[in-house]
Parts: structure tokens; C-alpha cells; sequence
């Protein structure tokens, strides 16, 4: 979006046959909408699940249900965002992101994978081998993203371990068909998850009930050691007996389509970036499934990270405002995959007595309610916080900027969609003179809306749900952050905005980051 030539590296020649499916949050959708593929994602998401479904607990589908986790996947969603989660497979997402990314004229390349990374003053070269013919060729970049998962060749080319709890369970998840439509009339239930005698794990079903996914973190006897071991025995007959002990029909017929194996874990990279190259998503941080956190996280990663690059590449901020991805990323994604780890025990293997696990946080908290610490947030006086609910934030650096149903041009619109590739300046209806101060600032460009001018508030909530007076105005980062308000109007608004620009792209009082780093076509 910001203009900057890019090129993915993808081992695989297609998306991946196996209808993975993932449960995408607010924060994320809200991504998907700027980038205006949102209603794309919904549509392929509606064709395959149901929407607004719950999460519960069940001895067997055919079962009882034993505990409710969310009763309603979307309860409470539209207070604090414009967009709803979803659930939707892999094989359907990709091509969506593909087909933006092409349009936004990045390159993507199948069927090579990278074996080598060299750095230099001027860049990266990545050496890169054709999966096919094993030819190799040297790339060079400005910067290069990992965004390898788990098991990243450029984490492991760095030398950069992983932290944490290390592996807690030897997993799989088992693609099948079986027709359990008649067991889930009248229930809409989004994820199932299994606790009985034989295993535990979850299903998550497709929209016709005739197919689905059964992940098993454990069978048998948990008091066992080998019970956290359910990937030991993956052969068919194995697997048609597991999916059965889930659904409680032990005749019924089932055909079993693909199997994975994967490892519980939850661990943390002991650091995002090593001089020019940076990790993101499941290269970063691995966790467990419960939640659904993973991918959001990483692509939440990706989002902090590209407007910093720009800004950087086109010479409009100081290379030390790279540092603060690590800064402002990591301390989320340990808080995250601590999460997800709680969720584990408390809803997957509760058998394990772990007692050193965080107390569960809202959903909310870990969607929309992580709170960034870095250079280049202007924070406040007052309590650190890791996260909190956003309707508690108001607006203060460091948090998501809230979202408020407002008007512009006649068309209800959500403070959210205000926020593109600049940095945004909102002012409450007496702060025209900071809006005004945008109009002599070029590096970088802000856009400025008044409210009551610009835009309008029809329940006049915005000044409030922003944490300022009639007269106050907040700055907005291209990533939606909050970087700095201002409570009420100055004087001096034009030199109060230059200096905090400077402070927050790392750059000197002149304005001037250094010299520009060319970025052309890599080669």
C-alpha cells in the first residue's frame, strides 16, 4: 500500500491441499477492511462455515455439552470494532491475499526456498534454490521479513533461539469425512472441543457437517506420559478410531483425507530482528491452536512492521525506527502465546495441574486491547500496562485508536477507515488551529479531520471515547496506534506537531532522517 517493490519467497508451488481453518479476529478483519478485501473474505468465509457460532465443550459430539467458553462468537463485538470475526481455510484465504498483494504489484515466487542470507551495509543478498531443480540464485534486498513458521530456515540461519515453555504435547490433526450433520441439528457451534476417556482435543466442522478437522492433544490415560504422545500412531485404522471416540458413534462410517503432526508449544524468539532482517508471524512465536491466536498475531506482526520500512525507505523517518517492531511486537506476542497456553490447560488438559500459567484475559484484550511501549509512542504519565479492554483505553498512546460510528460525506463510516498510509490528526470540534498546523507539514503528509467540519459525530461521543476536550486532538500512526493527543489546544500547534514527529519517526530536530535509502526493484 505504501508503494514500496516487494518480493515473497514461497517453497510451495500452491496452496496448501489441506482445509486448515482459522479463527480470524477483529483486529485482523479490521486489517483485511483497509486493505478492502474485507467483504472478499466474508464471502468465501460464508460459503464455507456458518457464522456467529459458539465455543463449548463436549464429551463426544453425540454427547453432552460439559462447558461453554464463548456462547456466542461475535458477543459483544460491535461496541469496540467495525468488523466480526470469522472462520475460513487456508485454501480459501491465500488466493484472496495473493490477488491483493499482485494488484499492490509485490512479486510472489513459488517453488524456491532460502538456503543462505549474507548482510551488508547496502542490504541483504538471500540465496535461493529452486525446489525443483535445486538451481540457486542470490537476491539482494534493502531488508529481508521471515516469515517462515515454526521451524524458520532465517531464524535458524541467525542463530536466533526460541524461549519458553518448550513442548508440551506431541499433536495431530486429522482431515476426515463422516456425516455428523444429524448430530449437530439445532446447535451452532463453532468449535467443539472433546474431553473424554479416549482423547482430547477439538473438531472444527465444515458448513455441511460431512467434513472437518479433529485436532488431538492427548489419548488415553493422562496420567500416562505417553497420553501427551497422540502423534506416536498415525496409521489409518488409528485415526478412524480417534475420530470416532470424538464424534461417539463408534460405527460410524468415516474417511480419513490427511493427516498432520505438530507439537504443542509456547515459545517466544529471544529476538525479532538481527541487523537488517526481521521475523514475524509463527517464525517469531509458536503456540498453541487454543484461541485461534496464532495467525492474527502474525499478521498483526506484518502490519506494525511494513508502515516502519516505508517510512524508513522513503527517508521520512530514522533507521532506529525499525527497532521499535521488536520493541512494540515482542512483548505481545509473549503475552499471546502465554495466553494460548492458558486456554490449553484450562480447556485441553486440565489433567497437566499446571499452576503457573497467567490468569485467562479477555479475548478482547488480546484482539484489540494490546498496549505498544516503544520510541514511538508518546506515552502518558501513569500505570504501564501490557493490555487492557479497549473500551477502557480511551484512546491513549500505545493502544489500538477506538473505533466510533461517525458520518463523512453523508456515508456512516467507522473512525477506523479514516486511517490509511499517513499519519491521521482527529480534533474535537475546537481544534481547528491542529488541523490547521497539518497544512505546513510535508514530512510526512497527515491527514487532518475536524470534527464537526470534516466529519461529523452523531452521538458526540468522540472526545470522550478519545480521552481529550473540545479542543484536544490525537495523532494516529499509519497502523492505527495512537501515538500522541494532546488534551487541549496550543499556541504553538505547528512547532508542538513538528516536535513530536520528530520524536516518533527517530529523527533529528531538522527533520531530516539521513539520507534516502534508494529503493528500487530488488535484484
Amino acid at each position: 500500500r505504501h508503494g514500496i517493490p516487494s518480493l515473497a519467497i514461497e517453497r510451495l508451488r500452491n496452496v496448501s491441499p489441506l482445509p486448515r481453518a482459522a479463527h480470524f479476529h477483529m483486529r485482523t478483519l479490521e486489517l483485511f477492511r483497509a486493505c478492502g478485501i474485507e467483504e472478499e473474505v466474508i464471502a468465501q468465509s460464508l460459503k464455507e462455515f456458518e457464522p456467529e457460532g459458539a465455543v463449548a465443550a463436549f464429551d463426544t459430539l453425540a454427547g453432552k455439552q460439559i462447558a461453554a467458553f464463548v456462547p456466542s462468537l461475535n458477543e459483544g463485538v460491535e461496541a469496540v470494532s467495525p468488523s466480526r470475526r470469522l472462520f475460513i481455510t487456508q485454501p480459501g484465504l491465500e488466493p484472496i491475499l495473493r490477488r491483493r498483494a499482485e494488484r499492490a504489484s509485490a512479486l510472489v515466487e513459488d517453488g524456491s526456498e532460502l538456503v543462505g542470507i549474507d548482510q551488508g551495509d547496502d542490504g541483504v543478498t538471500a540465496t535461493v534454490r529452486d525446489t525443483d531443480t535445486g538451481a540457486e540464485r542470490r537476491l539482494h534486498s534493502n531488508y529481508l521479513v521471515g516469515a517462515d513458521g515454526g521451524h524458520s530456515t532465517v531464524r535458524e540461519l541467525l542463530k536466533i533461539p526460541f524461549e519458553g515453555r518448550g513442548v508440551f504435547s506431541n499433536s495431530i490433526t486429522i482431515y476426515f469425512e463422516a456425516d455428523v450433520a444429524p448430530l449437530m441439528v439445532g446447535r451452532n457451534v463453532s468449535v467443539q472441543y472433546i474431553i473424554n476417556p479416549q482423547l482430547s482435543g477439538f473438531f472444527r466442522l465444515d458448513k455441511d457437517h460431512k467434513s472437518g478437522f479433529l485436532c488431538v492433544n492427548t489419548v488415553g490415560d493422562t496420567s500416562k506420559p505417553e497420553a501427551s504422545n497422540a502423534a506416536a500412531d498415525i496409521s489409518e485404522p488409528r485415526l478412524i478410531q480417534l475420530v470416532r471416540a470424538g464424534i461417539g458413534v463408534p460405527d460410524m462410517p468415516v474417511k480419513i483425507t490427511g493427516v498432520a503432526r505438530w507439537r504443542s508449544v509456547s515459545d517466544v524468539a529471544r529476538r525479532y530482528q538481527s541487523g537488517r532482517v526481521f521475523l514475524a508471524g509463527d517464525a517469531a512465536h509458536v503456540m498453541p491452536p487454543n484461541g485461534g491466536f496464532g495467525g492474527n498475531t502474525g499478521i498483526h506482526d506484518a502490519h506494525n512492521l511494513a508502515w516502519k520500512l516505508a517510512y524508513v525507505l522513503k527517508g521520512m523517518a530514522g533507521p532506529g525506527l525499525l527497532a521499535t517492531y521488536e520493541a512494540e511486537r515482542r512483548p505481545v506476542g509473549k503475552f499471546t502465546v502465554e495466553q494460548a497456553f492458558a486456554r490449553y490447560v484450562t480447556r485441553s488438559a486440565t489433567y497437566l495441574g499446571a499452576m503457573d500459567y497467567e490468569p485467562v484475559a479477555h479475548d478482547f484484550d488480546i484482539e484489540v486491547g494490546y498496549l505498544y511501549r516503544s520510541p514511538s509512542i508518546l506515552s502518558e504519565p501513569g500505570e504501564i500496562k501490557l493490555h487492557e479492554l479497549p473500551s477502557d483505553s480511551f484512546g491513549r498512546p500505545g493502544s489500538r485508536a477506538p473505533h466510533l460510528w461517525i458520518e463523512r460525506g453523508g456515508r456512516r463510516i467507522s473512525t477506523l477507515d479514516l486511517f490509511g498510509t499517513n499519519f491521521t490528526l482527529l480534533a474535537a470540534a475546537g481544534g481547528e488551529a491542529w488541523t490547521e498546523a497539518t497544512r505546513t507539514i510535508r514530512n510526512p503528509a497527515i491527514d487532518a479531520y475536524l470534527f464537526g467540519r470534516d466529519v461529523q459525530d452523531p452521538e458526540h461521543r468522540f472526545a470522550k471515547l478519545y480521552g481529550i476536550t473540545s479542543s484536544g486532538a490525537t495523532l494516529v500512526r499509519p497502523d492505527g496506534f495512537v501515538a500522541w493527543r494532546a488534551d487541549t489546544m496550543s499556541d504553538a500547534a505547528n512547532e508542538v506537531l513538528t516536535e513530536v514527529l520528530n520524536k516518533l519517526l527517530i529523527r533529528s530536530s531538522s527533520g531530516d532522517p539521513g539520507a534516502e535509502i534508494a529503493h528500487s526493484p530488488l535484484r
